[in-house]
């Protein structure tokens, strides 16, 4: 099975302790947030867990604890964009992601570490101009790094659109001007641009848009084949692995002001205060009433067909 931890919260920048806790003690919880007295339990045992999956703008907190991930294949994603603290108050400099971005490469492989320019929009500040010119200096320094970059345009979620009331939705023309700029510097630098879940206009460009996080994606990351069965998509239209996630809503202390998964800062504050780092749960501990259920997992590895170096085992920690 594929374990993910990144669509709710950023674990490696604000609880790499407690994640290496768990993977010492062999087991995790995840309390569900659609149904809060329904907890599941995860085994992390390389066994069954095939793949863990991250999502950060920080990776350096949890590089420290490097040889407790060692026996597990690893799929990295990394949020490097160019906005100022007026955005993304608590985020590291972008000298110090692009660092912690090539030392991790330097651990896992290129392949398994993509770059997330994620996401776009468009201001009196943040304007086509400086999009162009911010993503060629990024690409420049990652060069050799990553061979993939994510590129997304803002959603306007209503958490979005509270906390941060001033976006738009970037234009069809806009879309297509970045676009263009976007892919024709990818080629020059040996990055290969993706969009996730935004359509097919950027297509003719080179730009793949077939998704970030899908089957095919996560194979080609670290060189095996996963026969995974069918599920429902976790988005209309989206073909990406997002199911098994551990983190909570609420948690991320980036305070971005576009983020969709913090209703406020308050919310956070809240949630970290509860925050135990030898807690199976990341949050709070287990309550009465509460139904611990264990989770179904099984390894999707096809031993017959693998297409790398890494399908026996971990990635290079």
């Amino acid at each position: 099975m594929i374990l993910n931890t990144g669509s709710r919260t950023d674990i490696p920048a604000f609880y790499a302790e407690w994640f290496v806790r768990r993977l010492r003690e062999g087991f995790v919880m995840a309390r569900s947030p659609y149904d809060p007295q329904r907890i599941t339990r995860y085994v992390l045992d390389p066994a069954v867990v095939d793949l863990i999956v991250f999502c950060t703008k920080n990776p350096a907190p949890l590089l420290a604890y490097r040889d407790a991930l060692a026996s597990f294949r690893q799929f990295w994603g990394v949020t490097i964009t160019p906005y100022g603290k007026d955005v993304e108050p608590e985020t590291p400099p972008v000298e110090a992601a692009i660092a912690s971005l090539a030392a991790l490469s330097r651990i896992v492989g290129r392949r398994a570490v993509h770059w997330r320019y994620d996401p776009v929009f468009i201001t009196e500040k943040y304007t086509l101009d400086f999009h162009r010119q911010a993503f060629r200096r990024m690409a420049e320094k990652l060069s050799g790094a990553t061979e993939n970059c994510v590129v997304s345009f803002v959603d306007l979620y209503k958490k979005t659109q509270r906390n941060f009331p001033a976006l738009r939705e970037v234009s069809a023309e806009e879309r297509l001007a970045l676009g263009k700029t976007f892919a024709a510097v990818g080629r020059e630098f040996g990055i290969k641009v993706r969009t996730c879940l935004e359509g097919d206009d950027l297509a003719p460009f080179g730009i793949d848009t077939q998704g970030c996080m899908t089957q095919a994606v996560l194979e080609e990351a670290v060189g095996c084949r996963f026969h995974i069965p069918r599920t429902s998509a976790a988005r209309k239209g989206c073909a990406c692995l997002l199911g098994n996630d551990i983190g909570v809503y609420n948690t991320c202390a980036h305070f971005c002001r576009y983020c969709y998964a913090n209703a406020s800062v308050a919310a956070v504050r809240k949630n970290r205060a509860r925050h135990d780092p030898a807690s199976p749960l990341l949050v709070g501990h287990i309550e009465p009433g509460d139904r611990v259920q264990e989770a179904k997992q099984v390894s999707y590895v096809m031993e017959s067909e693998q297409l790398g170096l890494f399908c026996e085992g971990a990635m290079g920690f």
